[in-house]
């Protein structure tokens, strides 16, 4: 890992793999703390990307927070051990502070403790040389920001910052070749960074006027970025991908269900309770249409339509039941004041007989087995005298 990774175009000369890490030969002015005194890199203007949140510049080092925001000095970094994520923390807060001299010595302190402590973190020490590498930028010490952008770029290939701030930097150096290499694999990686089509323009029309109309074919070869690295684009999810969301999605959507089914039972049960039967009806009928197989519901519903004198439609909601569960008591009961409502004395019989042969102590079902065989007796002897 780390260094032993391959070298991306645009290596720095100068800084190849037999060069010392840690810190570079630094050509450092004694007016680097002062904001005003940092020397202007051309297309320095914000890009607003997914790489850049709104609000920061490219040459705001990784990991500082928003404007006007503190800065926890001893909030973790990485895999960077305290001391170490320290030291990142509070070069981020100077050069927030404009102080670029002093985050760089930060930075750099950070640097060297990362390869004495043996840390193996590509990630970490990538961002350590990006956000020195703005330092550099910020003090006109474009050397210097080329060679350590570079070293990040070995630890985390086709990494975004580093890629526009070494662009950055050979175009102030007038190396236009270099600089447009980077800004266009900026663009392969992101296509919204506006400060790299800008520069990307800009430099165009001065190779043009430095080579001429064949200004391509003197191009350095420009890298193609692999899918992974690329960012807002939009990629045909695997099967198993499109699989496990499906699932998801269903289980979500089962839950939503059962909760909301769970809800409107509740309140068809306090509606029953008081007497408030057609909108009961109402909510267990939403009930069905969500589990179309609770047998409970259609009971329950049973009960709404036999208050409502609804006798075909309780009758219609027992059958249901008794399908789902053969011996529902309830079901048998139901029906038989059902089949007595619609005055078919001898279903009614049928079906309380049934009652009291799976529970002989019901005693609601005892009576209205003797007031049905009472109507249908008096039903017969009528039938009999017309």
């Amino acid at each position: 890992m780390g260094n032993a990774q391959k070298k991306g175009p645009g290596y720095r000369e100068g800084g190849g793999p037999n060069s010392q890490p840690g810190t570079p030969g630094r050509r450092r002015s004694h007016g680097l703390n002062n904001a005003a005194n940092s020397k202007e890199v051309p297309g320095s203007s914000p890009a607003a990307n997914g790489s850049l949140p709104a609000g920061k510049s490219q040459d705001e080092p990784q990991g500082l927070g928003s404007a006007g925001e503190s800065c926890n000095l001893d909030a973790p970094c990485g895999a960077l051990p305290p001391p170490l994520a320290r030291l990142k923390n509070q070069g981020n807060m100077l050069f927030k502070n404009g102080q670029f001299g002093d985050a760089l010595e930060k930075y750099t302190q950070a640097i060297d403790g990362c390869i004495e402590a043996g840390i193996d973190s590509p990630e970490d020490l990538c961002v350590l040389y990006s956000n020195r590498a703005a330092c550099f930028l910020k003090d006109g010490n474009s050397a210097d920001c080329i060679q350590d952008c570079t070293r990040a770029l070995e630890l985390h290939p086709f990494s975004l910052k580093p890629l526009l701030r070494r662009a950055m930097a050979y175009e102030s150096l007038e190396r236009y070749r270099k600089a447009y290499v980077d800004y266009k694999t900026v663009l392969q990686i992101d296509i919204s960074v506006q400060a790299a089509h800008d520069s990307v323009h800009r430099i165009t029309k001065m190779l043009i006027e430095q080579d001429g109309p064949d200004w391509r074919e003197k191009l350095p070869e420009i890298p193609a970025v692999p899918l992974s690295a690329q960012q807002h684009r939009k990629e045909e999810p695997s099967a198993e991908l499109l699989q496990a969301r499906a699932e998801r999605a269903e289980q979500e959507k089962a839950r939503k269900a059962e909760a909301r089914f769970t809800i409107l039972k509740q309140e068809g049960n306090d509606m029953v309770k008081n007497s408030q039967f057609q909108g009961a009806s109402e909510k267990y009928s939403e009930c069905l249409a969500i589990k179309p197989n609770e047998c409970a519901i259609y009971t329950n519903r049973a009960l709404c339509f036999l208050k409502l004198e609804r006798f075909a439609e309780a009758k219609k909601d027992c059958d249901s039941a008794l399908q789902m569960e053969p011996k529902n008591k309830k079901a048998f009961y139901r029906r038989a004041l059902a089949h007595k409502g619609l005055k078919d004395y001898l279903s009614a019989s049928t079906d309380l007989q049934e009652v009291l042969q799976l529970d002989p102590n019901v005693q609601e079902a005892e009576q209205e087995l003797e007031t049905v065989t009472n109507l249908l007796r008096e039903s017969l002897l009528a039938n009999a005298q017309g």
